[in-house]
């Protein structure tokens, strides 16, 4: 059995001091409420392969929102992989560039920019929750450096570029054609 630190343990003197202070001084923050509902313009961070609490197939966005008063908020639209919702599904993965299922394992290319249309949602315990009513991509902006990635790629020269895989002859292709969509301008 492991004996429990006690905050002494890991924090030297005035270290402790100083946190003790900063506590005593913090105010708790509130926690996060539903956005409001109205337009908003923000990135598509993650797309995800999961299941729903019932068990079925989703494919789940998360969108941060990019200008305005809640920046860096974010919020979530569920794509479900059902034969009743696959035409849905199918709409919001064209505007993504999303042509086939085995794009779904791949991750989504960095800086996809949307405006979208939130609505609030109430369930019937009265909580209430974000709903994607639609979105459209505006744009590609090109992602911020990560200050903590390999100097290669701070560079401007990418370790992996997921849009473009290798096909077993050695060539490439756009594993998500945006140009088939639309026109980009980035931001």
């Amino acid at each position: 059995m492991h004996e429990r630190k006690k905050l002494t343990d890991i924090l030297a003197g005035s270290e402790r001091d100083e946190l003790a202070k900063a506590f005593t001084q913090t105010k708790a923050a509130d926690d996060f409420a539903p956005l409001p509902r109205g337009e908003y313009v923000a990135h598509v961070v993650e797309g995800l392969l999961d299941t729903t609490r019932k068990g079925k197939p989703e494919y789940r966005l998360t969108f941060r929102v990019a200008e305005g008063e809640y920046v860096g908020r974010r919020f979530w639209h569920h794509c479900y992989l059902t034969p009743a919702a696959l035409p849905l599904a199918k709409r919001d993965f064209a505007k993504l560039g999303i042509t086939s299922l085995e794009q779904l394992d791949h991750p989504l290319p960095a800086g996809i920019r949307c405006r979208v249309t939130l609505a609030l949602r109430r369930d019937d315990d009265g909580a209430e929750q974000n709903k994607v009513k639609r979105f459209e991509v505006i744009g590609i902006d090109k992602p911020e450096p990560d200050a903590f990635a390999p100097a290669d790629a701070v560079q401007g020269t990418p370790l992996a570029d997921a849009g473009t895989p290798s096909t077993s002859q050695g060539e490439t292709k756009e594993l998500f054609p945006f140009g088939a969509n639309g026109t980009w301008g980035g931001h």
